[in-house]
């Protein structure tokens, strides 16, 4: 259970970028490189003016190799994907499997993205991410990169939907001694977040966890029961286990250490509770020895007076 809490898994609980905020992205990105090329130019053009044509179209080509290729690549992988643009979007690029990204992903989306958006104008990148399912440019796809939104509506946490009618009590019979508190707070924490999660790894997780719960009950999910509604059933269950050993142990207390309880109930509890407060000579009956031998309790009294064999009420 250990890959579900990881830091990475994280990435997975974001849904991907579609087209238009990307777009909005990659344009602010290249507003800012080609103001940035501008003034480069500029300064290089003021300081090269007396070397030959072709050194100045040599410092014109890596200048621009260096602002608009070597840039984004040094920017993505140094803020572990996420660029000018990427920033006031609320977007981030991240590894196929959730986690953050390395120079050598940077590279092939930077190297890739000149040919897809640079000299094409960003034709072949917005076909490739309308037909990719998750909005991927090729230059993600030979990376083996996504771009997955940071910012996501706020959704309510911490509530966890019931179940379907028909599988209230269904479960009863289960065994779920040997299920662990760490699969526990797995399950409940998927049914938090279960509208917040992508579709696809929503319903991984799902199978993943029953399939671990099913396998510690000993008992297999029933056929055509969904894996979401499964755990959220074997949940349920179990909360009201609790909720029933809670009101048990809270009667039996209650009957043994509440004055004026029936007699049975408190002479069944007499035995095996003893309020700390009443000590036990007081439980001594009036004429017995014990009764005979107690120092009397009244205040300033002394210990030459007779005992009286009172004993006051419990």
């Amino acid at each position: 259970m250990s890959e579900l809490v990881t830091g990475e898994a994280v990435a997975l609980e974001l849904r991907p970028a579609r087209l238009p905020s990307r777009a909005l992205a990659v344009l602010l990105d290249l507003v800012v490189a080609a103001v940035a090329y501008i003034a480069m130019s500029v300064v290089l053009l003021l300081t090269t003016s007396s070397l030959d044509q072709a050194a100045r179209t040599a410092v014109s080509i890596a200048t621009f190799v260096l602002v608009l290729v070597g840039a984004p690549i040094a920017v993505e992988t140094l803020s572990h994907g996420r660029s000018l643009g990427k920033l006031v979007c609320g977007l981030r690029v991240v590894r196929d499997d959730g986690g953050p990204i390395r120079f050598r992903h940077a590279l092939v989306r930077g190297a890739i993205g000149v040919f897809e958006i640079l000299l094409t104008f960003g034709v072949i990148a917005c076909i490739a991410s309308l037909v990719s399912a998750r909005g991927r440019r090729l230059g993600d796809v030979f990376a083996g990169t996504l771009v997955v939104r940071e910012r996501v509506p706020v959704a309510r946490t911490g509530f966890i939907a019931p179940p379907p009618p028909g599988l209230a009590g269904r479960f009863s019979e289960l065994d779920l001694s040997a299920v662990p508190d760490g699969l526990w707070l797995a399950v409940r924490q998927y049914l938090a977040r279960m509208q917040q999660l992508d579709p696809q790894v929503g319903r991984a997780m799902a199978e993943r966890l029953a399939g671990d719960l099913a396998a510690r009950t000993g008992v297999p999910v029933p056929p055509g029961v969904p894996a979401s509604d499964y755990l959220a059933a074997v949940l349920q269950e179990r909360q009201a286990r609790e909720v029933r050993r809670v009101f048990e142990n809270g009667s039996v207390v209650g009957a043994g250490g509440r004055p004026g309880g029936g007699a049975a109930a408190g002479g069944a509890a007499a035995g095996a509770y003893a309020p700390p407060s009443v000590p036990v000579e007081r439980a001594a009956s009036p004429g017995s020895a014990a009764a005979r031998s107690a120092p009397p309790r009244g205040e300033g009294a002394s210990a030459e007076s007779p005992a009286t064999g009172f004993v006051p009420p419990a």
